[in-house]
């Protein structure tokens, strides 16, 4: 009976241990879209700030009713110019005063991270370095011109990638060939939430 009530306390102890420790070693979000889900693994030991400010701003709700507004792909880009594949979301088309008023986060480069922009890969939009907030993008295929040294944005600085599509990429295509008129969706897709798994 002894042995028996070992055992149990042993496979409860067990179980209470597996349900207190994390579910993965990185924060993983769900960006829940009218297409469906997609699921992002994000790298906070390579790029910390981009992590911690686009995890306060889920956390807070922000991203709450907000969308994919925009798309770059072959058919709306300069035939002189180097291409990008990617599509744009976040709070400009539905709450853009509050991300106008929030402090720009600290430029993390793909030379500092290591993470570059391929197919998958989450990255901040931004004016100069030093300005993304709320708004980002997901690379549909490789993009090295968004990276540090590219060739797509003038100062060379690239973007600031943080994370990579783990599940849900066909939802990712799925968005990018949704109709678009001068590279902004007509109408905008649907984001319904942005939320911690």
């Amino acid at each position: 009976m002894m042995k028996l009530m070992t055992k149990n306390i042993f496979i409860v102890f067990i179980f209470l241990l597996n349900a207190c420790s994390p579910k993965f070693k990185n924060p993983h979000v769900e960006i829940q879209t009218q297409f469906g889900d997609i699921e992002i693994e994000l790298y906070p030991d390579q790029a910390p700030k981009t992590v911690a400010a686009f995890l306060s701003y889920v956390d807070s709700g922000l991203y709450k009713r907000c969308s994919f507004y925009r798309v770059l792909n072959d058919d709306n880009q300069p035939s002189n110019a180097a291409k990008t594949e990617l599509i744009q979301g976040g709070v400009w088309k539905t709450n853009n005063k509050l991300s106008s008023r929030l402090k720009g986060i600290p430029h993390e480069t793909t030379q500092q991270t290591k993470i570059l922009h391929k197919d998958g890969v989450i990255s901040l939009a931004r004016l100069a370095p030093g300005t993304a907030t709320t708004e980002f993008f997901i690379c549909v295929g490789d993009q090295p011109g968004l990276d540090y040294g590219g060739e797509n944005i003038e100062d060379h600085q690239g973007y600031a990638a943080f994370g990579k599509v783990i599940k849900g990429m066909d939802v990712v295509r799925k968005i990018y060939k949704q109709d678009d008129y001068d590279q902004y969706f007509d109408p905008p897709v649907a984001i319904i939430n942005i939320v911690r798994e």
